[in-house]
C-alpha cells in the first residue's frame, strides 16, 4: 500500500483503527499482545494505532487476536499493509465487531471475502467497481497492457471504498502521504 509505505523505515506494519474504546484502551490492550505502537491518536468516534506485525525481538511471529481485543462491544478494523513482503502477498482488510470477525478481503482478490457476514461492505465494493461485473479491466486483453500496472489505483479505490464507510479518520503517515 504505498500511502504506508516508507512511513515506518524498516517496520512492516498495521494500521489498527478502534471504535468503542478509548485511545488507551487501545494502547494497553496492544501492549498486551506485545505490539507497542509505534504512532497512535484519534479522531472522531475512532483511536487509531499503527504496530510492528511481528515482534522480531521476541521471535514473536504470530499474528493478534483482534477479536480478543475488540470483545466487550468495541469494533477494529485493520489494515494489514504488508502481511508476508517477502512472498509478495498483498494487502488485507478485516473487520471485528465485539469478539468476532465480520468481513476479511485481500486486497488482490475483494472478490473472494471472508468472515461471518462477507457482504457487510458488497454495495460499496460494487459501486466502486471492486467486485461484480464492472470490475474486470476493459483493457485486460488489450496487447501490451498489464494490469499489475494499475494494481496500486485499485488498491487506493479500495481504502477509499472501506474508510468511506467506516468514516476512518486519516492518521498522520509519511510526508508524501500526506502531500
Amino acid at each position: 500500500m504505498t500511502w504506508m509505505h516508507g512511513s515506518f523505515p524498516g517496520h512492516e506494519v498495521n494500521l489498527v483503527f478502534a471504535r468503542g474504546m478509548t485511545l488507551d484502551g487501545l494502547k494497553r490492550r496492544l501492549r498486551g499482545a506485545r505490539r507497542e505502537p509505534l504512532t497512535l491518536g484519534e479522531a472522531g468516534e475512532w483511536a487509531w494505532a499503527v504496530h510492528d506485525i511481528h515482534d522480531y525481538d521476541a521471535d514473536d511471529y504470530d499474528g493478534v487476536d483482534y477479536n480478543r481485543l475488540c470483545r466487550g462491544g468495541a469494533e477494529i478494523v485493520v489494515f494489514e499493509t504488508e502481511p508476508c513482503s517477502a512472498k509478495a502477498h498483498p494487502p488485507s482488510f478485516t473487520y471485528y465487531r465485539d469478539g468476532r470477525t465480520v468481513l476479511y478481503l485481500s486486497f488482490g482478490s475483494p472478490q473472494l471475502r471472508g468472515g461471518e457476514n462477507p457482504d457487510h461492505l458488497s454495495p460499496e465494493l460494487l459501486a466502486a467497481k471492486l467486485i461484480g461485473p464492472d470490475s474486470e479491466c476493459a483493457r485486460e486483453a488489450a496487447p501490451g497492457h498489464d494490469c499489475f500496472d494499475h494494481r496500486e489505483e485499485d488498491h487506493a479505490r479500495l481504502v477509499r471504498a472501506i474508510a468511506g464507510f467506516f468514516i476512518l479518520p486519516s492518521p498522520p503517515l509519511s510526508p508524501e502521504v500526506c502531500a
